[in-house]
């Protein structure tokens, strides 16, 4: 039994939970009625200005019932206290030619934080932008890939004092550097990349010491500019511009707290400065696209696993054997790196390696097979000669084989949940850019990972080249060693083993032997591609269970039978069987009589498909001389034809000593 004074503390403490509990209940508050009016405008708005047909898309869930709580309304954020509106998205609309945007109707919300008008296509303002200027509380502005063209004064946008994102990306922006945006100290973030502004950078724009990402790409800004005076932006994490100097300035590796630097298509030339493998929080470093060369540093120094993008520049020195140690994504494609893969050593970080497009030789290394936690591997169009390693089935693949703590997993978890923080990401759907560079939003850890999802990724799959970045790359697992001199035949631990792979490309090869029947094993495959090689026998039945297989190329190889009926393999087109004159079967619309049906000879099918080109220059050069001879012959004899031409001849050189004599 409790005693009376036990009764009433017990009374009393339940009597305080139920006090918590009726503010929890009651603490949330629906939004204000003035800025549900508003809200409502802006719809009415926006409909009018949408395209034919697109009416019932815009803001549906924004209705003019008094029961319906705006601040659940898609696309509307509120605070939870006061039930005042703090983010508005418009979201990707589809508007009329020249459709213009009324930015009096935001004049209620005075505590709006997050305003993103971007991606639709509004070429004009019925007001002027100082009609922002209320909104002393917007933090976050973007305007970002419509038409405004030079119709944006940003002297308005200059008296929001409190901005902390401000991109204006794409939208055709004309004239100079607006000078006014210097004086916003608080900016965090400013993106004016892709537009058509000119003349010179300021230097003033090192006042933005607070300023983490800067994006001055894609424009005309002209004349030099010593980017020296940025140095004092302490807080610089981002960086993207098209640098005026032709090789990489080492200043900026005083960028300490750099965590991504994209300098791609710049027509830099020279080295690549040893002080930006030394910044401690590097995390993304592109230098794609341009005319680097000489050595590259043995390896970076940074505290995170690094995406290092260095295709399509001038490489010839090697991949130093320590550069994986501290690397997730390396790649190197199109430079012109020779000789032997090294034999890497440290590589249990690296999860795609691409050096397609190079001029390495001799066999693929063993010692590849140990990046065994490697998803993405492209060796195609290079000079690789001898078998395929069978230990290559060691590489995990996305199948987690040896080490499933991989950080991609951690980072597809956290960019899942920003569907929550941002209500733009709903209506963009994989295209989360926008809300990379807004550091104000994402929460600082994040950091660490964004480099993998501002990755961009180019892999053959599907007869053509798709760009992979975000969730997508984390997710696809590829195998490509097409256009070598591999021979030999395939191992039968790549089909039976590689269980995650969703594209393998073996094609333009010298590969013999048949095809093997483990190949049933891959049950994720999406695109297989054994064409131009040298392979015999029969197209094994079980292949027809693989149910994900959207493209399947055996042309142009020695192969023999009946195609697979059933499943998948009989319903791919005959270009996908092209050059298989003993294959027979629906797709080939070839009788499979069984006295027509002829097995190839093994003596010679590794050469019929193959071209003597000293034959064919040999050839070229007997008919050229051939038809030289004839046309010499012919001009020997008295005849119309011939005295016509001698006439055209000496009209010629007539006109050519008057011209000069």
């Amino acid at each position: 039994m409790f005693s009376p004074t036990k009764e009433k503390v017990f009374m009393g403490q339940n009597l305080i939970w139920v006090m918590i509990l009726l503010g929890q209940i009651h603490g949330y508050k629906s939004c204000i009625q003035k800025e549900r009016m508003a809200l409502l405008e802006i719809k009415k708005h926006m409909i009018a200005v949408a395209k034919e047909g697109e009416s019932n898309f815009v803001f549906p869930t924004w209705t003019n019932d008094t029961k319906s709580d705006c601040c659940r309304w898609e696309e509307v954020k509120c605070n939870r206290s006061s039930g005042r509106v703090t983010v508005i998205s418009f979201g990707l609309m589809y508007m009329k030619e020249s459709s213009l945007l009324n930015l009096s109707l935001l004049h209620p919300f005075e505590d709006v934080r997050i305003l993103d008008l971007g991606w639709n296509r509004f070429s004009g303002l019925f007001d002027a932008v100082e009609e922002l200027r209320d909104l002393t509380n917007l933090e976050v502005l973007d305007m970002s890939w419509n038409r405004f063209n030079d119709s944006i004064p940003v002297q308005g946008i200059c008296k929001l004092k409190n901005l902390q994102e401000l991109d204006l990306t794409g939208n055709k922006l004309v004239g100079h550097f607006p000078l006014c945006l210097t004086n916003l100290t608080r900016l965090r973030v400013l993106d004016l990349s892709s537009n058509q502004l000119t003349g010179s950078i300021p230097s003033s724009l090192s006042n933005l010491e607070s300023l983490e990402y800067l994006s001055l790409l894609d424009n005309n800004f002209e004349g030099f500019f010593s980017f020296g005076s940025l140095t004092k932006l302490s807080m610089l994490r981002v960086f993207k511009i098209q640098l005026v100097p032709s090789v990489i300035p080492s200043w900026i590796g005083e960028f300490q707290h750099l965590s991504m630097l994209l300098l791609s298509n710049n027509l830099l030339e020279g080295e690549i400065p040893i002080s930006l493998f030394n910044l401690s929080y590097l995390g993304l470093l592109d230098l794609s696209a341009n005319m680097l060369s000489g050595d590259i540093p043995p390896h970076v120094n940074s505290e995170r696993r690094v995406v290092l993008l260095l295709h399509d520049n001038n490489f010839s020195k090697g991949i130093p054997d320590t550069l994986l140690l501290n690397v997730s994504i390396l790649d190197m494609r199109n430079n012109r790196l020779s000789g032997n893969i090294p034999e890497f050593i440290n590589t249990q970080n690296i999860s795609i390696l691409l050096l397609r497009g190079n001029n390495f030789t001799g066999r693929i290394p063993h010692q590849l097979c140990g990046l065994s936690n490697i998803h993405l591997l492209d060796l195609a169009n290079n000079g690789f000669s001898g078998s395929i390693p069978s230990c290559l089935s060691n590489i995990s693949f996305g199948s987690g084989k040896e080490d499933t703590s991989n950080d991609f997993d951690f980072v597809y978890g956290i960019f899942n949940g920003l569907t929550t923080i941002s209500p733009s990401l709903g209506h963009r759907g994989n295209d989360v850019g926008a809300y990379f560079r807004s550091l104000v939003v994402l929460e600082q850890f994040s950091m660490d990972y964004l480099a993998s999802f501002l990755t961009k990724i180019e892999f053959p799959t599907k007869h053509r080249y798709d760009s992979y970045m975000g969730g997508n790359l984390l997710e696809l697992c590829g195998l490509d060693l097409s256009q070598n001199k591999l021979s030999g035949e395939i191992p039968v631990e790549i089909g039976g083993d590689l269980l995650k792979l969703h594209a393998l490309n073996l094609s333009h090869n010298y590969l013999s032997g048949e095809i093997p029947r483990s190949f049933s094993g891959l049950k994720t495959v999406e695109s297989l591609d054994l064409s131009f090689n040298r392979l015999h026998g029969e197209i094994p039945p079980q292949l027809s269970e693989l149910s994900s297989l959207g493209v399947f190329k055996v042309s142009y190889n020695n192969l023999s039978g009946v195609i697979p009926q059933g499943g998948h393999l009989s319903t791919f087109d005959a270009n996908s069987y092209l050059g298989n004159p003993f294959l027979c079967g629906k797709p080939t619309n070839k009788s499979c009589n069984s006295n027509n049906i002829q097995e190839p000879d093994d003596e010679v099918e590794d050469d019929e498909y193959t071209i003597d080109m000293v034959s064919f220059y040999w050839s070229l050069a007997a008919a050229y001389v051939t038809i030289l001879l004839g046309v010499i012959a012919s001009l020997s004899f008295d005849s119309p034809w011939s005295r016509a031409w001698f006439n055209l001849v000496d009209a010629f050189l007539r006109k050519v000593r008057y011209l000069f004599w």
